[in-house]
């Protein structure tokens, strides 16, 4: 039997972002292959390290009692220090503790990387947190067995580091929607095709504050939903898009049920990409897989991801002009959804990801890594 551990993550099943939905759809899929996987989960508090079985997945939990940045970095070594005594091949999803990597290389543990994106370019870093991560990007890169690049251009960017034959790009998948219970959104005040959305983390980089402008510039006849936790009392760019918006945009802080998620995705009128940084991002992914008319920030990374069918802005005043055009013609947004359908279909099916991931790991199982 071909066994498996799976590294970087807090668990399955998934209830936190990307890498996670990954991970249970990867583990899930090889164990119907045939598989033996086992994935490290962090839990919450103190104790022991335990064991248990999810849907024929071996979950190794492991408790810790800091939380944050910190507390990962304590789960990851444990994580990384119990896999390499136990296992002969590993996924690590991510590369921000890659120096830990050099344990299992110690071991002769064949380990592949997902190496994400290229996280220490994120304005949201201090000095020392950039110097951490880029550090441990070149560390991953020479740790690896072999790396997973989930965009071209990030792959473009590992090739300026180590030989192309060590990459293999493949990019996340999601969840084809074909239809979603529509009453649900009376739960957030919302009517189908009432709403614009938003899914991200309210950081600079992902261009919340300029999308909040540009929608409130004047009335629009619909509301402006963005998700995700703010925290005005702390953070003054939350403060600030508080400030910026209008009486038609509303922050429901962050929703995880996949129930209503799939609602809003498929019941929008229009999802609103602000990313500027990193690869494949799911949250663009699971919108196009939901069939929605996407207006995107325009950089190397949507653009490949979207592609010519969606709608694209560069900055806030660009963004206002986007939404004067598209909030008022029907024919241009239904046939953006026919593009976002057509895109998914093209490079984002979950068989397709997962069989490449398949195909990779088989190769470094057969020694052929």
């Amino acid at each position: 039997m071909k066994r498996l551990a799976i590294l970087g993550t807090r668990g399955v099943p998934a209830a936190h972002g990307g890498f996670e939905t990954f991970a249970e759809k990867l583990s899930l899929y090889l164990v119907e292959k045939g598989w033996e996987l086992t994935v490290y989960c962090q839990e919450e508090g103190k104790g022991p390290i335990f064991e248990d079985t999810w849907e024929g997945v071996r979950r190794v939990r492991i408790p810790v009692s800091r939380g944050g940045a910190a507390g990962t970095v304590i789960f990851d070594w444990k994580a990384t220090w119990h896999a390499a005594g136990r296992h002969s091949l590993t996924l690590t999803l991510g590369y921000n503790t890659a120096l830990f990597c050099a344990l299992l290389r110690l071991r002769g543990v064949t380990n592949l990387i997902n190496m994400d994106g290229i996280e220490w370019r994120r304005d949201k870093w201090s000095a020392l947190e950039r110097a951490w991560l880029y550090l441990n990007e070149r560390a991953g890169c020479l740790l690896g067995n072999h790396l997973i690049a989930d965009h071209p251009e990030i792959e473009k960017h590992l090739q300026t580091r180590v030989s192309s034959r060590k990459i293999t790009m493949i990019p996340y998948g999601a969840e084809e929607i074909g239809a979603a219970d529509g009453t649900l959104l009376g739960e957030l005040g919302l009517k189908p095709e009432g709403f614009v959305l938003v899914v991200a983390r309210p950081e600079p980089e992902n261009s919340i504050l300029e999308i909040v402008r540009a929608f409130s510039r004047k009335e629009r006849g619909m509301k402006l939903v963005v998700l995700g936790n703010l925290s005005p009392g702390e953070n003054a760019y939350h403060r600030a898009l508080l400030e910026a918006a209008g009486d038609e945009v509303m922050f429901p802080g962050a929703i995880y049920e996949k129930n209503m998620l799939a609602a809003l995705r498929f019941h929008a009128w229009l999802y609103v990409h602000g990313h500027t940084v990193g690869g494949t991002n799911p949250s663009l992914v699971e919108a196009l897989g939901a069939g929605s008319a996407v207006l995107a920030h325009d950089n190397v990374y949507n653009r490949w991801v979207a592609g010519d069918g969606a709608a694209y802005f560069s900055d806030e005043q660009d963004c206002a002009e986007r939404f004067d055009q598209l909030l008022k013609t029907s024919d241009r947004i239904s046939e953006m959804r026919a593009w976002s359908r057509r895109r998914f279909q093209e490079s984002f099916r979950w068989d397709r990801i997962l069989s490449s991931y398949e195909q990779v790991l088989d190769d470094m199982a057969a020694g052929r890594g």
